[in-house]
């Protein structure tokens, strides 16, 4: 049986306003999110029996349960007898990286469980079982350019993201979201405004882009930094790299990006922040561009 195959895209918070504690325990926030076209490979043979194998440079570093099996879990009880079969996750992710890893696998595995039982599970059924198993899942279950609100389960698209270049840098070292957020001052309820509630068109734009990212920033940063130094190292390195035009924290870290103009340009800061740090994890890609 020829196996299914998808793609779980790792997530950049390009912006990240956390607006304050909500009553529900978790934070309100507003976000700007893309996705890179590089992540995690995942592969279904379809059955009625669930299984899992994990591999991958990153593999050993999942321990428990995953988010994969709690996707699988979620569609049993939604849909009737429904195919689910053995998976193999090729994990080249960092774990707990800020890149929404875990995210994506469910999702990646939501889009493979709906392609092995067509007509059972509709976008409906996906989003309600997407928005119960975390708050960035309903987000990677589109990877496309969105806008994160609430707690992150509100997504609405976004027009002309370009298609740039990217380096993305991670020290070596695991930093969890939850650990990140337990950190962060916000008041309880009610939250502060956003900077503002506009949607933005960028018009294919990478200037347009920057000029909306660099004033918003990550209200992340600080926290992170304070709970991991060498997340300063990182931001320096990116600053360093010849045609770096942002340079930022990507979700909660310790994951870095620098952003290009150009796929070409990314490579070249690829090869030359290879050349000074040898041990991070390091990789240049682009970053997906809207669907208009």
């Amino acid at each position: 049986m020829t196996a299914l195959r998808d793609t779980a895209r790792a997530k950049l918070n390009l912006t990240l306003e956390v607006l304050g504690r909500r009553a529900d325990g978790y934070h309100e926030v507003r976000s700007l999110v893309a996705f890179a076209e590089l992540g995690d490979s995942l592969e279904l043979e379809s059955g009625h029996e669930f299984a899992l194998a994990i591999d991958g440079p990153f593999g050993s570093a999942l321990h428990g349960e995953n988010l994969v099996t709690a996707a699988a879990e979620a569609v049993k009880v939604i849909a009737p007898a429904p195919k689910l079969g053995h998976f193999r996750l090729t994990k080249t992710l960092p774990v707990a990286a800020g890149l929404g890893g875990g995210s994506a696998d469910a999702a990646a595995a939501l889009r493979l469980l709906a392609r092995a039982n067509p007509g059972v599970l509709g976008p409906a059924a996906l989003a309600e079982i997407a928005a119960g198993l975390g708050s960035d899942v309903t987000a990677c279950l589109e990877s496309r350019p969105a806008l994160m609100t609430g707690r992150g389960q509100t997504v609405t698209a976004v027009r002309g993201i370009p298609a740039c270049g990217i380096v993305l840098a991670n020290p070596g070292i695991q930093l969890a979201t939850a650990n990140v957020y337990a950190a962060v001052d916000a008041a309880a309820n009610p939250c502060k405004e956003p900077r503002d509630r506009v949607v933005p068109d960028f018009g294919g734009s990478v200037a347009r882009l920057i000029d909306y990212v660099a004033p918003r920033g990550n209200d992340l940063e600080a926290v992170a930094r304070r709970l991991a130094p060498v997340i300063g190292e990182v931001l320096a390195a990116l600053k360093r790299l010849d045609g770096a035009r942002l340079v930022q924290l990507a979700g909660s870290g310790p994951t870095c990006f620098a952003l290009f103009a150009t796929e070409d340009e990314a490579n070249r800061g690829l090869t030359q922040i290879n050349a000074a740090q040898s041990s991070w994890w390091v990789k240049a890609t682009t970053l997906g561009a809207s669907v208009d």
